[in-house]
């Protein structure tokens, strides 16, 4: 099975052609390929599919086999690969997700995409489309015994965004999970714990829901941009700093998020199926 090994700001995938190769049961093979010792190593599995309402279709399996709606920086290396390869290179360029139908642009040098903006559509901040189980999407978590205010997101997955506390190493690894599986959240969250930079932008810690600690989320990063700018705490265009590298957040007067930054291949290969 022919395989593209991606990242974005250090996020990173494991890409597999759908169109012109056969892949069953994907949430098996996720567990196994993205595993760091005995697979390929990854955050997570992405298929390119055929689509009957868009240029292609993104499915991603996180590294515990669970599918999650969408993946900021996962469509982004997508993009990339269908446009380096050749699958797709319509530009602009659209694909279909759980989350719905996305728009990518790409910044394009030599017949390489270098970049990509990604609209990520509107964010969704009532407490039942995120889902949060209370009655306003800023809620209050006991953690450890510390009351933590977050602000409730959904970019076609559920984020909880705190500005009260920036863990880092082991306190990331055991108050993530506290926080992503609290009974508030009945499908997990996606956990970002943030403080302002200083520099009119935020950095972030990510806890993501299925992965881990990563290195940067693309979703997440739309959602801290939601969360600080409904907040009045950053302007409706920022950096989001993400242990891994920046992504640009604009959130524009249609109302839709663009997220613009890189994807880059790392290798290619073949593995036994």
């Amino acid at each position: 099975m022919q395989f593209t090994k991606m990242h974005g700001i250090g996020n990173d995938f494991i890409i597999l052609d759908a169109v012109r190769q056969y892949v069953g049961d994907p949430k098996a093979l996720a567990i196994r390929l993205c595993d760091r010792h005995f697979g390929i190593g990854a955050d997570g599995l992405i298929l390119a599919l055929p689509s009957a309402r868009a240029d292609a279709r993104m499915r991603i399996f996180n590294s515990d086999g669970s599918e999650p709606e969408m993946c900021g920086n996962g469509i982004r290396c997508l993009g990339k690969f269908l446009y380096d390869s050749g699958l797709c290179q319509k530009l602009p360029m659209t694909v279909e997700t759980l989350a719905g139908v996305l728009t990518l642009e790409m910044a394009v040098e030599g017949g390489v995409a270098r970049g990509v903006t990604v609209n990520m559509g509107k964010p969704r901040l009532s407490p039942g489309d995120i889902p949060v189980a209370a009655s306003e999407n800023a809620v209050t978590i006991d953690v450890e015994g510390r009351p933590l205010r977050f602000f409730c997101v959904s970019m076609g997955n559920p984020h909880a965004v705190t500005f009260d506390l920036f863990p880092d190493g082991e306190d990331l690894r055991r108050l993530g999970p506290l926080v992503e599986r609290s009974p508030l959240f009945p499908q997990r969250a996606n956990v970002e714990f943030c403080r302002l930079d200083g520099t009119g932008g935020a950095q972030v810690q990510v806890w993501e829901r299925g992965v881990g600690p990563t290195l940067a989320c693309g979703t997440g990063a739309c959602a801290v941009l939601t969360a600080a700018a409904c907040q009045g705490l950053l302007p409706r265009t920022a950096p989001i700093r993400l242990p891994g590298g920046t992504l640009t957040v604009r959130w524009d007067g249609d109302g839709c998020l663009y997220m613009t930054g890189p994807a880059e291949t790392v290798f290619t290969g073949e593995i036994a199926e």
